[in-house]
């Protein structure tokens, strides 16, 4: 307990765990209050977030690099699939489907060109594995392209489309985990040596005991799956009052929310000049997402939602997904970085947030 009130009171971010009693005394004291249980809910989770990326890569750092990878994969996502699994037991499709469309180009653009701004605002030009990058961003253009087939089907023939759509998106889902599992034992198996140079020492502290690191990733998933219930009950209702489509939500807030831990890791690589670390969590955060956390919410929701989710998404949030990947691939294609790229790829998340703001999507 000692470590764990040490880094509480180290961290800054943490402090908001004051939030997460208060939620929960607000919820039974004020149920219909939904624009505080809002509030409240997100201030609660961006600290539960960081605890649970200490944990994990306590958990990880302890392990072989292909299980510690795999503990990254389902681990490091997992406020926004604790999240989303709450959004699907409800039937809020598009709440699920805002959140895994943002959180891909949440991380793509915003954390990756924040990174790139951040670290080129102190040093003049910034250096990182372009091997490691354009692995994420091929991956990242798979997903994009699994996406789009549901999607352009439904589109071009409405009438029959929903059957192929359920059946195809489960096909669709095994066969990206499958994916993402090879990507797995590329990068940390067959040819790890091309990726040594993301590979930085990052011992500067002890990592937390095995039994202590456990102990919080259980306790805090269980806190994050209540406060998420919090969450998704009083979204829809707080939307209207902020003026903002659940997709929005979803989109902007629910992805910034969840990415709190890995951008404060991002950004802290990224003053030090140590953008291998910055590049791998952002693209890979978002690859993780793409062919893990979506295909399994796909999977899972045949026995957790009120009926199978597919993987048809809105047309603009596949466009949105494209458009990422590709300004992805395209400033990470060099393996070098200076502050004014950080500033273009943060202006393409601010075209796609205000466009969702102003004309929100219709499809439910």
């Amino acid at each position: 307990m000692a470590v764990l009130l040490a880094e509480v009171r180290r961290n800054p971010i943490l402090w908001l765990l004051v939030f997460v009693p208060v939620v929960f005394g607000a919820e039974k004291a004020a149920p219909e209050s939904h624009t505080l249980l809002f509030v409240l809910s997100v201030l609660a989770i961006v600290p539960l977030a960081a605890l649970l990326s200490h944990a994990t890569e306590a958990v990880a750092a302890r392990t072989g690099d292909a299980v510690g990878g795999l503990l990254n994969a389902t681990l490091g996502n997992l406020t926004e699939l604790v999240i989303a699994l709450a959004a699907l037991r409800a039937g809020e499709y598009m709440l699920v489907k805002a959140s895994i469309a943002g959180a891909i180009v949440t991380n793509t653009l915003f954390m990756l060109g924040a990174s790139f701004l951040i670290g080129g605002l102190r040093y003049h030009v910034q250096e990182y594995n372009r091997v490691n990058a354009r692995l994420q961003a091929g991956l990242l253009f798979l997903a994009t392209v699994a996406l789009l087939v549901p999607s352009a089907v439904a589109v071009a023939d409405s009438r029959g489309a929903m059957g192929f759509t359920e059946t195809v998106s489960v096909g669709l889902a095994v066969l990206l985990i499958g994916a993402y599992a090879l990507g797995l034992v590329f990068s940390l198996k067959t040819h790890r040596e091309l990726f040594a140079g993301a590979e930085h020492a990052e011992a500067e502290e002890a990592p937390w005991p095995i039994g202590l690191a456990l102990g919080v990733l259980a306790g805090v998933t269980v806190l994050v799956a209540l406060v998420s219930e919090v969450f998704v009950e009083s979204v829809q209702k707080a939307a209207e009052a902020f003026g903002m489509s659940r997709a929005f939500v979803g989109f902007i807030v629910v992805a910034l929310v969840g990415a709190a831990a890995e951008m404060a890791s991002a950004f802290s690589g990224a003053r030090k000049d140590r953008l291998d670390l910055s590049v791998g969590i952002a693209l890979g955060s978002a690859s993780q997402i793409a062919l893990f956390v979506a295909p399994v919410l796909v999977l899972l929701s045949y026995a957790v939602g009120p009926s199978p989710m597919t993987l048809q998404f809105w047309p603009g949030a596949v466009v949105m997904m494209l458009i990422a990947t590709m300004t992805a691939s395209l400033v990470t294609n060099s393996g070098r970085s200076a502050w004014f790229v950080g500033a273009l790829v943060l202006m393409v998340y601010l075209i796609f947030a205000m466009t969702l703001y102003v004309l929100p999507p219709r499809v439910q």
